[in-house]
């Protein structure tokens, strides 16, 4: 699957990003996980507030930062 985590670099984004890592690698999920900085690059996603979870092109938490549970679950989908 390919994860990509919508931000510019705030807190949160940095902290969606590292939490997502992680349940990845403790789940053994295969993904490819990019981070997309450019403002460009993320209003093609019409995410309005970061950070934002995308997989596999399809937008699943946008505006805040999940639980480690929550992420499982959305990942666990794909």
């Amino acid at each position: 699957m390919e994860i990509k985590i919508l931000g510019t670099g705030c807190p949160k984004c940095k902290n969606l990003e590292k939490i997502t890592r992680e349940v990845v690698e403790q789940n053994g999920f295969e993904a490819t996980i990019t981070k997309v900085d450019d403002i460009m690059d993320i209003m093609k996603y019409n995410v309005m507030a970061t950070p934002a979870l995308v997989v596999n092109e399809k937008v699943e938490i946008k505006g805040r930062v999940p639980s480690a549970d929550e992420i499982k679950q959305v990942l666990s989908k794909y």
